[in-house]
C-alpha cells in the first residue's frame, strides 16, 4: 500500500491533553491524522496550529482509519471508562491484523488487561500509555509510560521516545511491559505524587502554624529547598503557588483558595491495588484520606464547634531549627512514599509476569512528569546497583539521610502533636520507618486474639508448625 499523504499516526480526542499531544507529534515531524467527535475541535485544530506542522484533518473514524500508514497507530486521548470502550469498539470494526490502539488516558489497568486481551484475539496491538505532565508535557515532553507486547514498542517506541522529555540525552520513556504494566506504573506515580504533594502541604502548614511564617515568607523556603536535594517540579511549584498575590485583594493567593482537595481516582487506585497486593502504602493511604477528610466541610464544622481549636500552644516552645527541621523530616518521608511506592510496583510485576525494571521507571520519571526531581537520581542509582533491593530504605545511600534527619524528624512529628497540627504524611511515614525496624512486633498479640476468638491459629518462634490453644476448655495447645 502506497503511503503517499498518508499520515504516520492519529490522535482521537482533542481536548487538551488530546490537541497538544497531536501538535508535540507534529511538531517533531510526523504527518498527523486527528479527530474528534465534534468535528469543530478538529477545524479549530488544523486553524490555530496547522502552521506547527502536517494535519490531515478526519470528520469521521472510517475516515481517521483510511488516512493512515499501515501497520495504522491510532492514539485514543478520550475519558477512561465506557467512553474508551466505545471508541475501541469503533475502530476495532475498522482496522487490520497488525494496527494499533493506544491508551493514552488515566485508565485503570485492569480494563487494559482486558481490553489487550480482546484486541489480542482480533489481531490487533493494544497499547497501554501512561502519559504525565498535564498539559505542558503533553505539548513540550512528557514521561511516557507505555505497556503492551514488544513487537507494537518496536512501532510505536521510536515515536514516543522522539516527542518525550529528555533528560542527559536519554527519552523519558521506556517499554514498561505487557498489558497493563504501563497504566498501572502511572496509577503508582500518581499515587506517590499525591504523597508527595500532602507532606508538601504538611510542611507548608507547619511553618505557617508553629513557625509563624507567611506564604510568601515560606515560599522563600521552598525556593531554598529547591536548591539542594529536595530540587524537584512540586517543590519548585510550591514557591510558585505561596508567592502569588491575589491581584484583586492584596491577600495571599493560598489563603482565598478553599481548603478543599479534589481528586480524580487514581490515588484510590494505588491504594486499592496496594491493599489486594498486601503492600502496606501508608504515605499514599493517608494522603488520600487527608484529601478525603479536607472535603467533609459540615463534619469538619460541627467537630471544631464542639471541641474548639488547639489555642493553648506556645510559639515560645519552637526551636531555633524548625525551618532544618521540617526540611529533613520532609526528605525522610518522601524517601518512604518513594519506598512504598517502588514496593507496590515490584509486587504488581512479580504477581502479573511483567518484569518491571524499577531503575528504568525512576530515569524516566526524571523528566517530563509531575514528580520529576532530582531525588530520581539516586533511586536510579541505587536500582541499578541493585535490582533486588529489599526496599528503598536499604540503599546506602537513602539509609545514611534517612538516619541523619531521623532526630529532625521526631522532633517535627512531636511539635506538631503538641500544637495540634494534623501531619498524617509525616506521622504515618515515620511509624512504618518505625515498624519495619522494629525487632519485635505486637502483631504476637493480634494473632493471639484472632486464634482466641476465632481459632485463626498462630506459629511460634521457637518451633514450627501452626498451633491452636483451646481457649475455651483447659487451654491446652493443640497442632493446627
Amino acid at each position: 500500500m502506497t503511503t503517499e499523504g498518508k499520515a504516520r499516526i492519529a490522535v482521537t480526542g482533542l481536548a487538551t491533553m488530546g490537541s497538544n499531544l497531536a501538535r508535540n507529534l507534529a511538531r517533531h515531524g510526523y504527518r498527523v491524522a486527528v479527530h474528534n467527535r465534534s468535528s469543530a475541535k478538529t477545524r479549530a485544530l488544523v486553524a490555530d496550529h496547522g502552521h506547527e506542522g502536517e494535519f490531515v484533518p478526519a470528520e469521521t473514524m472510517q475516515e481517521l482509519v483510511q488516512s493512515l500508514e499501515t501497520p495504522r497507530q491510532i492514539i485514543i486521548m478520550v475519558k477512561a471508562g465506557a467512553p474508551t470502550d466505545a471508541v475501541i469498539d469503533e475502530l476495532t470494526g475498522l482496522l487490520e491484523p497488525g494496527d494499533m490502539v493506544i491508551d493514552g488516558g488515566n485508565a485503570h489497568y485492569a480494563d487494559t488487561r482486558r481490553r489487550e486481551a480482546a484486541l489480542r484475539e482480533a489481531g490487533l496491538h493494544f497499547v497501554g500509555a501512561g502519559i504525565s505532565g498535564g498539559e505542558e508535557g503533553a505539548l513540550n515532553g512528557p514521561s511516557i509510560m507505555p505497556g503492551g507486547s514488544k513487537e507494537s514498542y518496536s512501532h510505536v517506541g521510536p515515536v514516543f521516545e522522539s516527542i518525550a522529555a529528555q533528560v542527559d540525552g536519554q527519552p523519558c520513556c521506556v517499554h514498561v511491559g505487557p498489558d497493563g504494566a504501563g497504566h498501572f506504573v502511572k496509577m503508582v506515580h500518581n499515587g506517590i505524587e499525591y504523597a508527595d504533594m500532602q507532606l508538601i502541604a504538611e510542611a507548608y502548614d507547619l511553618l505557617g502554624k508553629i513557625g509563624g511564617r507567611t506564604p510568601a515568607q515560606i515560599a522563600d523556603v521552598f525556593r531554598e529547598w529547591n536548591s539542594g536535594d529536595l530540587e524537584s517540579y512540586l517543590v519548585e511549584i510550591t514557591a510558585e503557588v505561596l508567592g502569588h498575590v491575589d491581584p484583586e485583594s492584596g491577600v495571599p493567593l493560598v489563603d482565598l483558595i478553599a481548603d478543599e482537595a479534589e481528586q480524580k481516582g487514581t490515588g484510590r487506585w494505588t491504594v486499592q491495588e496496594a491493599l489486594e497486593l498486601g503492600v502496606p502504602v501508608t504515605g499514599i493511604a493517608e494522603a488520600v484520606f487527608a484529601r478525603s477528610l479536607s472535603g467533609h466541610v459540615d463534619q469538619r464544622a460541627a467537630v471544631r464547634t464542639a471541641y474548639g481549636t488547639v489555642s493553648d500552644f506556645s510559639s515560645d516552645r519552637v526551636s531555633d531549627s524548625l525551618v532544618e527541621d521540617v526540611r529533613q523530616a520532609l526528605y525522610a518521608s518522601k524517601v518512604v512514599a518513594y519506598a512504598q511506592g517502588f514496593d507496590e510496583l515490584r509486587a504488581a510485576s512479580e504477581q502479573y509476569g511483567w518484569n518491571v525494571d524499577l531503575g528504568a521507571m525512576a530515569t524516566i520519571w526524571r523528566g517530563g512528569c509531575i514528580i520529576r526531581a532530582k531525588f530520581l537520581d539516586r533511586i536510579r542509582e541505587a536500582y541499578d546497583a541493585n535490582p533486588d533491593l529489599a526496599s528503598l530504605l536499604v540503599d546506602d545511600y537513602f539509609r545514611d539521610a534517612v538516619q541523619q534527619a531521623e532526630a529532625a524528624w521526631r522532633r517535627v512529628v512531636v511539635a506538631a502533636v503538641e500544637a495540634g497540627v494534623p501531619t498524617p504524611g509525616f506521622s504515618s511515614a515515620l511509624a512504618y520507618y518505625d515498624g519495619l525496624r522494629s525487632e519485635r512486633l505486637p502483631a504476637s498479640l493480634i494473632q493471639g486474639l484472632r486464634d482466641f476468638f476465632g481459632a485463626h491459629t498462630y506459629r511460634r518462634t521457637d518451633r514450627e508448625g501452626s498451633f491452636h490453644t483451646l481457649w475455651g476448655g483447659d487451654r491446652s495447645q493443640i497442632d493446627a
